[in-house]
């Protein structure tokens, strides 16, 4: 049998020890990202499924989802960033054979999701005091608290199903992390035609009972998949009786704090760059939601590839396999590349026709198109720096890629974009093409930290 087809200076550059092994790790990342995919899809239908739903009830229902979305979406991702420190620490010990560290890992970080969430509804808490001094509207303020209550509460049921789905995703099990998160979707339906419009015995409550209702599917969906922890034969590896450790608390939150840190910033970058946009006018603001709604769209596989990367490094780094790090990461850039370089074709062709499905306003149509031009490279840019950090992830590697990452998006990204916007006159598309520089940089950085890691751990 002929060998494998080797490309020497390839492999000498790190980038590649062969086609088929490339082909290999290529599947296994996209068979791990499409659950994730499709999990992180589910995290933010359950508002998407409230608008849709109380859109009948008028304009100050939509206001108030739209307000309370925006701060859970900066407070989530940094959950999120946190507790995934559970994926890559179950990813290793699975990968190691260490059977027995696994539920001591999944107990300790139930806790500190439990704690994560309580965080969560503290801080959301501390906000609300805040929103009469940020010039909100009146009767949005006043119809809010119900709602924006409930869905604080609900960041404790989804830090803990966070931890859940991050312990099966790197156990090899992703499509049952997922099911729980859809089976929140599921019962968030019904449950909010009941509560919304008062059926049967159920008074009519409105934006009050969409609150209620997110909350409650939250926790029954969380319910479900303790029992299943609890109660299924295949879980019984994960059942054993392990101490809560303080020390292993500390060195998860050391770990997975710094991301958390790092999504913070960046959905804090993202909603500065949309003021900074608002700035131009009212049009342009338009614009630049039916743009980041089209680009969510595209960008939601290579987000699943950064998670799959992170487990599947994470594995191969306990199983002591150190000649695969370098052809897991870089096959997963290789096949978010791929899909980006497609969207970046179809965006700069078709972006005009995309955004006039969207849209039927010629003049929002327009400056949507206008900015989908740069968000195009910024899609491919972003790919490589959120693959890179996902790779070092993998790794236990966390502190400097945070910091790689929020330097790129606050002293480089945003500072550059409004200097292209105003003075270098490129308008609203300009904010973005600042984010395209700092995220090039960023990736390209964090890809020789991660070169170099990998051969400090004896690998090519």
């Amino acid at each position: 049998m002929s060998k494998p087809l080797e490309f020497s200076w390839l492999r000498q550059a790190g980038f590649m020890s062969s086609f088929a092994a490339l082909r290999a790790e290529l599947r296994g990342v996209f068979s791990l990202a499409l659950p994730i995919v499709a999990s992180l899809a589910a995290s933010t239908l359950i508002g998407v499924t409230d608008s849709l739903m109380l859109a009948p009830l008028g304009p100050v229902p939509l206001a108030a989802v739209g307000l309370t979305s925006a701060v859970l979406y900066i407070l989530g991702g940094g959950i999120y960033g946190l507790l995934n420190v559970v994926s890559t620490r179950v990813g290793e010990a699975h990968g190691a054979k260490q059977g027995r560290r696994i539920p001591f890992i999944l107990r300790n970080g139930l806790v500190l999701g439990l704690l994560a969430g309580v965080g969560g509804v503290v801080v959301m808490s501390a906000i609300w005091l805040l929103l009469p001094w940020l010039g909100q509207p009146e009767e949005v303020i006043a119809a809010m608290p119900p709602y924006w209550f409930a869905m604080a509460l609900a960041m404790i049921p989804y830090s803990l199903l966070t931890v859940f789905k991050s312990a099966f995703e790197a156990i090899d099990r992703p499509w049952l992390g997922t099911s729980f998160a859809f089976l929140g979707i599921v019962l968030n339906v019904p449950l909010n035609y009941i509560l919304i419009w008062g059926i049967g015995p159920f008074p009519m409550l409105g934006l009050t009972g969409a609150g209620i209702a997110s909350l409650v599917a939250e926790a029954l969906a969380l319910f479900a998949a303790w029992v299943w922890w609890q109660r299924a034969r295949s879980m019984r590896r994960l059942r054993l009786r392990k101490p809560i450790d303080r020390k292993e608390l500390l060195s998860a939150s050391r770990e997975g704090g710094p991301l958390g840190v790092m999504y913070v910033a960046e959905s804090g970058a993202s909603a500065v760059g949309t003021v900074l946009v608002g700035l131009f006018g009212t049009i342009a603001l338009a614009g630049n939601q039916v743009a980041m709604s089209v680009e969510a769209v595209f960008y939601m596989l290579p987000l699943g590839i950064t998670g799959a990367v992170a487990i599947l490094v994470a594995q191969a780094k306990g199983a002591g396999d150190v000649n695969r790090l370098g052809s897991i990461a870089y096959a997963a850039v290789g096949g978010s590349l791929v899909w980006l370089s497609a969207a970046f074709i179809m965006l700069v062709v078709f972006g005009r026709a995309i955004s006039d499905v969207i849209t039927a306003d010629a003049e929002v149509a327009a400056m949507s198109a206008a900015i989908l031009l740069v968000m195009a490279p910024m899609l491919i840019a972003d790919s490589l720096q959120s693959t890179m950090l996902g790779a070092l992830r993998g790794l236990s590697d966390t502190n400097y890629p945070a910091i790689v990452s929020i330097v790129a998006y606050w002293p480089v990204a945003l500072p550059l974009g409004w200097v292209l916007a105003d003075w270098g006159g490129m308008g609203p598309p300009g904010i973005w093409a600042g984010f395209v520089i700092g995220l090039a940089g960023s990736g390209i950085m964090l890809l020789l930290r991660f070169r170099a890691r990998v051969r400090m751990l004896g690998g090519p």
